[in-house]
């Protein structure tokens, strides 16, 4: 007899796993869905009970036997007590406050914290106590009654099932969409069936009713908090399969589905209670300023978010503090929100002995000020006040809070050296470090081996002292690295490391040596499967060399006396460099970016040009404003650098350049206007800009600085489609080979040879620059705590001499001989367990000394950069497309040695046209100075998120109601810096209105998103169009009819209360685009818009209409905002009028209506005054 296929068969394999081990078991060996699964937690997998749909309450959404039972079970007394309250009626009247309980507060926050009835209090759930496990609390924990009921019926209006519900206490919790390919339905399609015959307005399936949805087939899992409808977002649930996205096959030797791991361990009870009590938390959004915008979501861990936590906690468990843990995970797999569930589990992890194994908790983000992401989502995942301190201010402060035994305390890495410090000296209490190397620059302090002053006379010399710069990032690190105990692991402390990239030395320090001497992840969740699961973008899938080409004239009878290696490298060098070959560079980024770039992600693209030194950045920036004024791009740059250039008799920030100060780069970035940045050491770690989207790299990358720099791209947006990369400086081959070690798992081939450190020693002692006296002189002064750094100086500046006395060829390997000691030390320092004083000596001495060595970079005879014909020098492209990257782990060699923010002039034309507006219809004189106010007023409302929110998703009517809260509040801030125009806002009724009216159909004109709007449907204030002037029936041209449509909308909505018309969207909701009309260009479109506005409605109208075009579904739409006229408007169209002044049209409804001529007057009259309707008598 062959095996039953069907839906049903999958869906009751897993209601069998779930039954197995209970009273409700399958008959039969229920176990054969998987062999012996392990187990999560203490109990065995299933223990479930079975219920059938008529134990389910429709109205209540809730199982009431078993929420009665569980209260009956576990809180007797209680209920006894509620029972003399409500006597005969207390099981009916407890169910009802249950479920509007859990309708008001969600079942989150009911599980968790039970609810209160007639001063009787009861828990709905009883978690497993972090400790103290005794017989009490071990029956109430038994008590839980876990509960499956399959093909649920819902609806208290239709008979629509669920295939699978899951209940704790009575409560839902999980609802599952169960698919089966060999029926020929698949995940996709479980996902589609909660998208679009799933109603969310359904009670068990509103917000905070349920805490996840699942849709499951035998092969892949997807989950979401929320259901919405068509903008439901599904993410992954999956285990990864051989690196990339999926899960692992189920091997031939065993039986079962390769997603049983969801009802096995993830479903298993201990699971769901941990799930409830410890991991699904509800956050309140806020925007950038930490101001809450009233939006709330559920957070349900992704899968390598619960495995990584919970293989930590297991491992801590068992091994107690002393340990180092490295988390490989990549970008976009949500890093925050693993640390904050990590550093909260890790407070109250006790061991077997039931003995706290960690007394504090310790998170550490590399940003100079704490990271706000990472503060947030620790602070909202804190269930008790005062558990989580956050420190970046004095040293003293976090000296105190470790002192006393703070629970979690949240610092700055440059606080490192005290912790490690202070946890030293306090071997008594066991501590948790938790580092988040998120590896940000944006912070704009310099490096220390940058100079605060850049004053290189040319572009070659300023990429010769930058080149070998190590970025703050690298600096810190070493400082960290150095710091970590110096030599060898203190028993009290456990570290946790959190990397998307990991260096040799990051892994030899934390990672797991294998049984084949390799160094690998605690916890791995790639690049690659982040890619294929679609949390970030494929940075490589576009990517674009290009080759200088240029041709070399003679006009010297003699050649010049150069290696010709070494001749071709610098003539190749000076010809990139050439002020000359940056214009050219702008050129291509320039017109790339107008021509393939700026129209993507909705037409909000942005660009990052990665320049070689900041020399290059102040060029480049220069040579970008001058081209966008030359070829009139409306496009604006950026430039983000450190410090001061000097150059041509000017010194030159990143402040006096941009107009602002450097705190407001990022911010300014994100306005539409900024398209460009051009970035010079910055920007290029830990900047995260989802409208990034094309890069134009003219500076050598490699490694991990190759990774993270071209990584600024790979962030998601739900516009953006994919990115692009235009280098001028690496081959592809260059790029592929920085990016495969962290593509998969990062392995380290072995550990570093600490006898390297006495061979560089040795070969540094061969150069005649210092002695082994000079290095002990100067360790007796930088020990001396008393000595001043002139003292320092008057050591090195001897030898610092000798160095320039050597030949050119000595002075590069002594170089890179003593950065090559001075780096490999700092990592081996704190790795081995050897003291070696004449070894630290030549440390302190070597890290001085190299400072003070000058750049030593050839330049070309005059002559030579004479015979370059710049002129010719032109770039071709030499390889384009997708850069594939092998699927297998990558293996790193370990460490070694050598051989204003102001307003827009769009703004503040319209401002002005408001200013006129508002002087002709009161008669009145306002000047600039009220121009500035409402400019800032105006500010002050774009930047408001909540207000942003309401106006992208709401219908016009709605928008207003928040608006003119918010428009208030913004009035009386004012009061003080424009006095006359607050009072005549307050004191006159009407100019107040005028006023309001006029920066409410501002608003909406930068607010409006056609993609949001079509979901509204049409509404008296919203409207959809299929096209202009083309008949679609017809198909054909039709000026008469088709624009006739257009027009009497526009005037209706210009005659009422303003509103949108959106063209190039059908009736039902489908796009059409504006294409369909048939003219050349968005352009010709727009110009052809405004043209028959103004013939057939006057010049007037044409003032109050905003026309824009936004990309939906790869289609253009042209969103038409249209506030309320000043004055009557009538159409006259093709002859179509009834009468000679016109036709008069109003909204009704979410229709147009034209009103006969005596209502008309009557209208007008009441809404526009009398003396617009005798105008028109």
């Amino acid at each position: 007899m062959s095996p039953e296929i069907s839906e049903r068969a999958f869906e009751r394999a897993i209601e069998c796993a779930l039954l197995q081990y209970g009273p409700d078991a399958c008959a039969g060996d229920a176990s054969a869905v998987r062999e012996t699964p392990p187990p999560y937690g203490e109990n065995p997998p299933g223990g479930y009970r079975r219920r059938r749909l008529e134990d389910y309450d429709r109205a209540l959404c809730l199982l009431p036997r078993d929420a009665v039972d569980f209260v009956l079970a576990t809180q007797l007394k209680e209920w006894k007590k509620l029972e003399q309250h409500h006597g005969a009626a207390v099981r009916e009247q407890f169910l009802k406050r249950l479920a509007s309980e859990i309708e008001r507060r969600g079942a989150l926050d009911v599980l968790r914290n039970g609810l209160k009835d007639s001063g009787c209090k009861f828990r709905l759930a009883y978690f497993r106590p972090a400790s103290g496990l005794n017989e009490e609390t071990r029956r109430l924990h038994a008590a839980n009654l876990f509960a499956v009921v399959r093909q649920l019926r819902y609806s208290t209006t239709n008979e629509n099932s669920l295939d699978l519900v899951l209940f704790l206490n009575g409560i839902p919790i999980f609802t599952a969409e169960l698919k089966n390919p060999l029926t020929g339905q698949d995940v996709e399609d479980a996902i589609r069936q909660y998208k679009t015959d799933r109603d969310p307005r359904e009670l068990l399936l509103t917000y905070g009713r349920c805490l996840a949805h699942f849709a499951v087939d035998p092969d892949l899992i997807y989950v979401t908090s929320h259901l919405a409808g068509a903008r439901t977002r599904f993410l992954p649930f999956n285990q990864g399969k051989f690196g990339g996205a999926g899960n692992p096959p189920v091997p031939p030797t065993k039986t079962g589905y390769a997603t049983a791991y969801l009802w096995e361990e993830t479903w298993s009870r201990d699971s769901v209670l941990d799930l409830v009590r410890q991991f699904i938390h509800e956050v309140e959004e806020e925007d950038e300023k930490g101001r809450k915008t009233g939006k709330r979501f559920l957070i349900f861990p992704r899968y390598q978010q619960l495995d990584c936590v919970r293989r930590l906690l297991a491992d801590a468990r068992v091994r107690g503090a002393g340990q180092r843990y490295l988390v490989q995970h990549s970008a976009g797999s949500g890093k925050s929100f693993t640390i904050a569930w990590l550093a909260h589990q890790l407070s109250t992890l006790h061991d077997a002995s039931d003995r706290r194994v960690f007394d504090s908790i310790v998170v550490i983000t590399d940003r100079r000020v704490l990271d706000r992401q990472l503060q947030t989502t620790m602070r909202q995942f804190e269930q008790t006040l005062g558990v989580v301190e956050n420190i970046d201010t004095t040293s003293r402060q976090l000296k105190d809070a470790l002192e006393s035994g703070k629970t979690i305390i949240v610092t700055t890495l440059q606080k490192f050296p005290v912790i490690a410090k202070e946890i030293g000296e306090l071997p008594g209490q066991r501590f948790a470090v938790i580092v988040d190397e998120a590896h940000s620059s944006q912070s704009g302090e310099s490096t220390k081996s940058l100079k605060a002053v850049l004053a290189s006379g040319s572009l070659e010399a300023a990429e010769a002292e930058e080149a070998s710069a190590a970025t703050p990032e690298e600096e810190l690190e070493s400082a960290v690295l150095a710091e970590m105990e110096r030599r060898g692991r203190l028993p009290n402390l456990s570290t946790f490391a959190f990397t998307a990239t990991p260096k040799p030395k990051t892994l030899e320090l934390f990672g797991v040596k294998r049984p084949d001497g390799k160094f690998g992840p605690f916890h791995l969740y790639s690049m690659r499967q982040a890619i294929e699961e679609g949390f970030i973008l494929d940075v490589l899938a576009s990517y674009t060399t290009y080759k200088a080409y240029w041709r070399l004239m003679r006009k010297v009878d003699t050649d010049p006396r150069y290696d010709k290696k070494k001749a071709e490298y610098l003539i190749k060098s000076f010809v990139e460099l050439h002020p000359h070959a940056i214009s050219e560079k702008v050129k291509i980024c320039v017109e790339h970016f107008a021509a393939q770039a700026q129209g993507e992600i909705g037409g909000k693209a942005k660009a990052m040009i990665v320049t070689r030194s900041r020399l290059h950045a102040v060029r480049y920036k220069l040579a970008v404003d001058k081209y966008l004024a030359e070829r009139g791009y409306p496009f604006k740059a950026l430039v983000a650098f450190s410090g001061t250039v000097q150059d041509g008799g000017q010194s030159y920030t990143e402040a006096n350049m941009n107009g602002f100060s450097e705190a407001q780069t990022a911010k300014t970035f994100e306005r539409p206007e900024y398209r460009f940045l051009i970035v010079a050491n910055k920007f290029q770690t830990g900047f995260d800009q989802p409208l990034l989207h094309t890069m134009y790299v003219d500076k050598k990358l490699g490694g991990v600085n190759a990774v993270q720099t071209l990584s600024r791209l790979n962030r998601t947006h739900p516009e953006k489609k994919g990115t692009l990369v235009l280098d001028f400086a690496n081959e592809a081959d260059e790029i592929k080979a920085a990016f495969e070690p962290y593509y998969e798992t990062t392995l380290l081939s072995e550990a570093t040879d600490p006898n390297l450190l006495y061979e560089i020693q040795t070969r540094l002692a061969a150069f005649p620059v210092y002695t082994e006296a000079d290095v002990e002189t100067f360790a007796r002064v930088y020990f001396d705590p008393k000595a001043t750094q002139d003292r320092l100086y008057a050591v090195l500046a001897p030898l610092v001499e000798r160095f320039g006395q050597l030949p050119e060829e000595e002075r590069a390997d002594f170089r890179g001989q003593l950065t090559d000691y001075v780096r490999l030390y700092a990592f081996l320092a704190q790795v081995l367990t050897f003291a070696d004083a004449d070894l630290e000596k030549l440390y302190v001495f070597a890290r001085h000394l190299r400072r003070l060595l000058p750049a030593d970079r050839e330049a070309l005879p005059y002559e030579v950069q004479q015979n370059i014909d710049m002129e010719s020098y032109r770039i071709q492209q030499t390889g384009s497309g997708k850069i594939a990257l092998e699927r297998k782990p990558g293996v790193l060699d370990p460490a070694g040695s050598r051989t204003l923010q102001g307003t827009t002039p769009e703004e503040l034309e319209t401002l002005s046209r408001i200013i006129a507006e508002l002087n002709e219809r009161f008669g009145l004189n306002l000047g600039p100075e009220h121009r500035v106010t409402l400019g800032q007023m105006m500010e002050k409302l774009d930047d408001d998120a909540a207000l942003d929110a309401a106006a992208r998703v709401n219908t016009r009517e709605n928008v207003r109601l928040t608006f003119d809260q918010k428009v208030e509040h913004v009035i009386q801030e004012i009061v003080d810096s424009n006095f006359d125009l607050y009072k005549r806002i307050t004191d006159d009724r009407a100019f107040g209105e005028a006023i309001k009216n006029l920066l409410f159909d501002q608003y909406l004109r930068a607010h409006r998103n056609a993609e949001e709007l079509i979901k509204r449907g049409e509404s008296k204030t919203l409207e959809f169009k299929s096209t202009l002037r083309w008949s679609l029936k017809e198909d054909r041209q039709d000026d008469k009819g088709v624009t006739h449509a257009v027009l009497k909308t526009i005037a209706a909505f210009l005659n009422t209360e303003g509103g949108d018309l959106l063209i190039g969207v059908a009736d039902d909701g489908s796009i059409v685009g504006i294409e369909r009309d048939q003219l050349e260009s968005d352009d010709k479109f727009m110009r052809h818009l405004a043209q028959v506005v103004r013939n057939g409605l006057g010049d007037r109208a044409g003032t109050c209409i905003d026309p824009k075009t936004q990309v939906v579904q790869g289609k253009t739409v042209c969103v038409v905002s249209c506030q309320r006229s000043p004055e009557p408007v009538f159409l006259k169209w093709k002859a179509l009028e009834a009468t000679p002044e016109g036709d008069f049209f109003v909204r009704s409804g979410p229709g147009t209506v034209k009103l006969p001529p005596e209502s008309a007057r009557e209208y007008t009259r009441t809404r526009f005054g009398t003396a617009a309707a005798e105008l028109r008598r």
